[in-house]
């Protein structure tokens, strides 16, 4: 990845993506601003300082996952065996400590935050769970999804089972504004994978169309839970926005490299096949980046890969052009949206490891 990123800043940007670019970037200037330079604090490893706030995350998960029969237990805790990254509830947890600091100095992080950590891992994995049936997927993590070993159906339940669970967690936290935030993002799943199942013919629509579903698939989760965290947090709507606004740009830099790594990760290291997205008909970030610079893709987009010799046609356009390059690119404008966002917060160590991520996001290599 180091060197996808040390070339893209001398590439030329696509004028559709500086159009979509202003549309999706609702400018945030007039929000508070409370240190607009690098701080003197140290950079902070965002996993050791979120740390403390995850000791028996999964446990806690499991807790609300409280069923007789065995089976749907065993299929409810097959992903959350402490194996994961835990991205979602790290960047909760570093947030809500964030605007507690911000508001009024407060180092610790409220039960009802901590609530909102287990709730976004859980919302997070019962749509890897859906995700992996509507895909027909065979492999997660780097082991074999539960509707290969259980079947579709009985995968679908058990997405259902975890989903019900983490509304009733959302219940219990007992805060109309908090359910409102976080039900936007099970709308948005939904919607999200709508978006996925449709494709456009004109190449500016076509592309808004992916940032969308990228928004809707991914980000809105990250955006809604930080968000969620700060207003239990803090009063002011105006750090409530810059919540929202840095976990909407992580989270689509974050989706952004995954389509990346769908090209330049072999399968063992990234836990799932490459070149899935192409086999299951999707135009991607560096697809579309690819189409411009070899039209005869567009064929092969709105067909969705579907002849002989499509996907390793596809495979080698993408490749020869600078399709990886751009879609890197542009998840770094991303994150440098969300590092501008972040530092309107008063300086405090998860600030700085919120800073820290956004770096960590574009250098990931699985």
């Amino acid at each position: 990845m180091c060197h996808f990123t040390q070339r893209s800043s001398a590439l030329s940007f696509p004028k559709i993506c500086n159009v979509f670019w202003r549309f999706h970037h609702t400018s945030t200037s007039h929000l508070c601003s409370c240190s607009k330079t690098v701080s003197d604090e140290k950079y902070q490893d965002p996993f050791q300082l979120g740390r403390k706030d995850l000791k028996n995350l999964y446990e806690d998960i499991k807790k609300e996952l409280l069923v007789s029969a065995a089976e749907l237990k065993e299929m409810c805790d097959y992903y959350f065996d402490g194996k994961g990254k835990a991205f979602r509830p790290m960047i909760v947890v570093l947030m809500a400590r964030a605007c507690n600091i911000h508001h009024n100095n407060s180092k610790e992080v409220q039960a009802s935050q901590r609530s909102v950590a287990i709730i976004a891992e859980m919302i997070h994995t019962a749509s890897l769970v859906h995700d992996d049936v509507i895909d027909d997927a065979n492999s997660r993590r780097g082991k074999r999804t539960l509707n290969q070993i259980w079947g579709e159906r009985k995968a679908v339940l058990a997405g259902d089972f975890i989903l019900s669970a983490a509304s009733v967690a959302l219940a219990r936290i007992g805060n109309t504004t908090i359910v409102s935030v976080l039900t936007q993002v099970i709308e948005d799943l939904v919607r999200g994978e709508f978006l996925q199942l449709g494709s456009k013919e004109n190449e500016n629509e076509r592309f808004a169309h992916y940032l969308e579903k990228t928004f809707k698939k991914t980000a809105s989760l990250i955006a809604n839970s930080c968000k969620a965290v700060s207003i239990l947090g803090c009063p002011d709507p105006k750090v409530h926005e810059i919540a929202y606004q840095y976990g909407k740009n992580v989270g689509i830099a974050f989706q952004l490299i995954d389509d990346v790594l769908d090209f330049t990760s072999c399968a063992d290291h990234l836990g799932k096949p490459t070149a899935a997205d192409l086999k299951l008909g999707l135009a991607t970030g560096p697809v579309l980046f690819a189409c411009r610079q070899f039209p005869e893709m567009n064929a092969m987009i709105m067909r969705r890969f579907s002849r002989p010799g499509d996907v390793e046609r596809a495979w080698k356009y993408v490749l020869q052009s600078d399709g990886v390059q751009q879609t890197t690119y542009l998840a770094q404008r991303y994150c440098h949206a969300a590092t501008r966002e972040i530092r309107k917060l008063r300086p405090s160590p998860e600030r700085e490891a919120l800073v820290h991520l956004t770096e960590m996001v574009l250098m990931r290599d699985k």
